[in-house]
Order: structure tokens, then C-alpha cells, then sequence
């Protein structure tokens, strides 16, 4: 079955990060994307980093945009296109010649999504950066880690892919949509400081109620509680426990031979000793025999995989959560059916212009 987005014709303007992403998952629900790539020998990195899994889905191009020619043909392909996605800083594009006046000139419908860390506007539109900078800016990076430590770099799924990727692909998707009935497309201005305001919009919630500390593990989400965090094993591994409600609380204290008229879930003044008991019992056994332990009940207790070992678990197996070389699987799913997505390709210039007009 064709993806919901079959028809969709997206040029993606290569690029590190939430771009990359982006282009990846708009291919894998069913878009047309074409990957416009430096020439050979001057973006190595870009292909070590998207290699096989990032950059599947789509057809890839090289295209070199100081020359003129090439230039004009890829206008060309952006006057047929549904949206552009790209991940320059702000002012590259239109420097190009490629800017949204531009390109909106050739293609009223276009949508126009441009993914920065700070946005294409403020104070710090044209300061360098990565994800954690960004992060850092938001209030989250500094609620995430230990009580005693600087705050813990969340890998880059929280700023580049979470704030990041997800809010130019939702964005894109909206403005398309909205392209169908008004005949107009937009300018999609996805800033992962944006987006990760937006992710955290509980945490406001809770402060705005008195209900969050911006001390880090003193909260109910962020390790504080005792029956919200991970656990080391006897072997070294790791649980996570998110016994979060009365109900499941109480399976947690029964799973550990603890008396539930011994403890009051939500005393915080001994969460701290409450918290060195579970510590102390769960190094009692290795990480899977408390996972075997725990099966079945609603306790909250999950063991805290690798990522070679998370695509060998039953639940991933069942749901072909991974493709057979390894690599995840696309999701969302559509009526419940997994995708196959096409490996990545590189055609030559001529050949995507020929290709673009012939659909």
C-alpha cells in the first residue's frame, strides 16, 4: 500500500541533523524526496553521518550551487515541488538565490520548511551552535541529571530530532495541507528552541502551580521520586521503574517483599531513605532476573536495554520494530502495516530533472 504522502514531491537540501531526519521520515510515509547533495569529496561527513539509515528513501543528487547551471535546473525542480526542506543557517538560502521570495515566485504552492536551533529571527538567529546550546537555552537541559552533577547531555534526540526534526515535519505537513484549499504555501520557521518550549510545556504547567523545583532529581519526573528512576543491578545492568500511580506502586512494594503499610508513596521527607532500600535490593539480583521477576505485573519494572539488545527484544520482534540489517523501521504505521522503504539512490542531475517532469 502506498504511504498517505504518495504524490508528495519534496527537495531536501542535505544537511547534518534534524534536516536529515526530517527528509527521512517525510520519505518513509509515502514523499517523493530528492536529496540535493554536494559534489563528491566535499561533504564526506554528511555521508558518514546519514549513511544507509538516514538517508534512505529518497533519490540523491549532486548539485553544485555556485554554478549557474546548476542553479537554474534546480529552480527548476523546486518550481514542481510541494515543499523544500533545508537546514542552512539564516540568510544562506537567499545568498544562493534560493530564498523563500524567491522560490515562491516560481511556485505559489511551495512550502517552505527551514529548520535553525535559534529561529530565522531574534538576537541569536546568526550565532553558531548545536543541540546542546540550544538546549541549554530552554530551561530543560538544566532540569535533566543528577542532583550533584552538571546537567546530563540527553544524546541530541531532545533539541535536533525532538524539537528539532519533528516540529519542521508536523509544520511541513500543516502548510501542505493548507496549500490544498487556499492554492498558497507558507514559510515554515522550525526553531528547536521553539520546539522544545513546546515539548515542555508540562514542566511550565507544574511550575506555574507551585508543583516543580528547578532543583534537578527533587521532582517527581526528573529521579526524585524513588519510584520514578533506574536501578542498578548485581551484574551491572539496569532497571527503570516508573511506578507512577497508587496501584502500580503497590505491585512494585509486593515484587520487592516490602509491607505497603510501611510506606506513604507520596512522603517526600523519605523518599531518600526509601530510595536507598530499593538501591540496596535491586543489586540484589541481575537486571534480567528482576525483569523475569516483575513480568506480568503492573509494577512498572522494565529492563534498561542497549541498542543492540532493544532490536532483539520480543515486543521489537513482534512489531518488526527493526528492518533485518538493523535499522528502525518507520513509524508512524498506516492501517497498522509496516513500510519497506527504498534504499537510498544517486541519480544524475539530468536524470532527476527527466524523472520530476515524467511523474
Amino acid at each position: 500500500m502506498a504511504g498517505p504522502l504518495a504524490g508528495v514531491r519534496i527537495v531536501e537540501f542535505d544537511g547534518l541533523g534534524p534536516v536529515t531526519l526530517a527528509g527521512m521520515m517525510l520519505a518513509d510515509m509515502g514523499a517523493e524526496v530528492l536529496r540535493l547533495k554536494r559534489p563528491a569529496g566535499a561533504a564526506v561527513a554528511f555521508e558518514e553521518v546519514g549513511g544507509t539509515i538516514l538517508h534512505r528513501g529518497r533519490t540523491a543528487v549532486e548539485v553544485d550551487l555556485k554554478s549557474a547551471a546548476d542553479l537554474e535546473t534546480v529552480r527548476g525542480l523546486i518550481a514542481g515541488a510541494d515543499a523544500l526542506i533545508e537546514g542552512f543557517r539564516p540568510g544562506v538560502m537567499e545568498r544562493l538565490g534560493l530564498g523563500p521570495d524567491v522560490c515562491r515566485a516560481l511556485n505559489r504552492r511551495l512550502v517552505y520548511g527551514r529548520i535553525t536551533g535559534w529561529g530565522q529571527t531574534g538576537p541569536l538567529a546568526d550565532q553558531v551552535g548545536h543541540d546542546l546550546n540550544y538546549l541549554g537555552l530552554t530551561g530543560a537541559l538544566h532540569a535533566m541529571g543528577s542532583a550533584d552533577r552538571p546537567p546530563s547531555p540527553p544524546l541530541n534526540l531532545v533539541a535536533d530530532y525532538g524539537g528539532g526534526a519533528m516540529l519542521l515535519v508536523s509544520g511541513v505537513l500543516a502548510a501542505v495541507i493548507g496549500a490544498r484549499s487556499s492554492g498558497e504555501g507558507r514559510v515554515v520557521d522550525a526553531a528547536m528552541t521553539d520546539g522544545i518550549g513546546v515539548l515542555s510545556s508540562l514542566f511550565h504547567a507544574l511550575a506555574a502551580r507551585g508543583l516543580w523545583s528547578p532543583a534537578r532529581e527533587s521532582n517527581l519526573l526528573d529521579g526524585g521520586a524513588p519510584f520514578y528512576r533506574c536501578y542498578a543491578c548485581a551484574d551491572g545492568g539496569f532497571v527503570a521503574v516508573a511506578a507512577l500511580e497508587p496501584r502500580f506502586f503497590a505491585a512494585l512494594l509486593a515484587g520487592l517483599g516490602i509491607d505497603a503499610a510501611e510506606v506513604n508513596q507520596y512522603d517526600r521527607d523519605r523518599w531518600p531513605a526509601l530510595q536507598a532500600r530499593f538501591e540496596r535490593l535491586f543489586a540484589a539480583r541481575d537486571r534480567d532476573a528482576w525483569a523475569a521477576h516483575f513480568g506480568g505485573t503492573e509494577a512498572c519494572v522494565t529492563p534498561v536495554l542497549t541498542f543492540a539488545e532493544a532490536r532483539d527484544h520480543p515486543q521489537a520482534t513482534e512489531r518488526q520494530a527493526f528492518m533485518p540489517e538493523g535499522a528502525p523501521a518507520p513509524a508512524p504505521r498506516f492501517d497498522g502495516e509496516g513500510a519497506d522503504p527504498q534504499p537510498a539512490s544517486v541519480i544524475s542531475l539530468p536524470e532527476a530533472v527527466a524523472r520530476w517532469t515524467d511523474r
